[in-house]
């Protein structure tokens, strides 16, 4: 059943999926939180499945083990290592004009991983464990890649990439949301949401966000956003907390002009 309030952006969705457009192509994405949730005996085990089942005592929670500063082998990075990494990889003067996506200084953090081991220390019990620190500049509309040998504390390696788009963080994709919110454009995004909950919507926190990285497409899109693929574009999914999606879709953010257009 489809609830629906007045057009403003389009529609409140409150289906399982939407067909999202991220450049030519036709996108099906299924919306989280939502398919075989409630249904009896699905996936996610409904009533008829508690009932099958009487003998099931409550689940019991442990403690997760304590995290050592340290890890071994390749076992996951921990969070000091993790830390560290960046801390690194932050450091030097090349940094010193770079911009987050909030525009304050210094690159945009996207993910910190464990990085693979050389060929020739895939045997090695003792090879050193190094982190994948992967950064973006919003200045220079750069993805910058460091590795970092987590023993010497040394940066091994640098790498720099225009117009390659990872996915969306969700401090993008809240910074993304707060430019909609504040454009003229964000008029039907506010008014959809009051219509659903009666409140006035001022700030990212408010909605529960998805972004898709968008990228220009010749002909496709206004010329405020056919720099979106060299530039970090975004186009949103946002929910209504306990609630329903909102269309959104006829709007990019262009998140390195701090734009917003619409599409169609």
């Amino acid at each position: 059943m489809r609830r629906t309030v007045r057009r403003h952006l389009g529609k409140v969705v409150a289906g399982a999926a939407i067909a999202v457009t991220g450049t030519a192509v036709m996108v099906g994405i299924t919306l989280p939180g939502s398919a075989g949730a409630e249904e009896s005996g699905g996936k996610s085990g409904g009533l008829a499945a508690r009932q099958q089942d009487q003998s099931v005592g409550p689940g019991v929670v442990e403690r997760a083990p304590a995290e050592g500063a340290t890890g071994k082998g390749d076992d996951p990075l921990t969070d000091d290592e993790a830390r560290r990494a960046e801390r690194i990889a932050l450091t030097g003067p090349q940094f010193a004009a770079g911009q987050n996506v909030e525009g304050r200084k210094g690159p945009q953090r996207l993910a910190v991983d464990l990085a693979e081991p050389d060929a020739d220390e895939l045997d090695d019990p003792d090879a050193p464990r190094r982190a994948e620190v992967t950064l973006y500049d919003y200045r220079s509309d750069a993805l910058v890649t460091k590795t970092v040998d987590l023993r010497s504390g040394k940066v091994e390696g640098t790498g720099t990439q225009h117009g390659v788009q990872p996915p969306l963080t969700r401090e993008e994709n809240a910074e993304a949301a707060r430019l909609l919110i504040a454009d003229p454009l964000g008029a039907g995004l506010k008014a959809d949401y009051k219509d659903a909950t009666g409140k006035d919507l001022t700030s990212p926190g408010q909605l529960m966000l998805t972004g898709i990285v968008y990228r220009a497409v010749p002909g496709a899109q206004p010329a405020v956003l056919d720099q979106c693929g060299r530039h970090r574009c975004v186009r949103l999914l946002p929910k209504i907390p306990n609630g329903s999606w909102i269309d959104s879709r006829s709007f990019v953010i262009d998140l390195s002009a701090r734009k917003v257009g619409r599409l169609g």
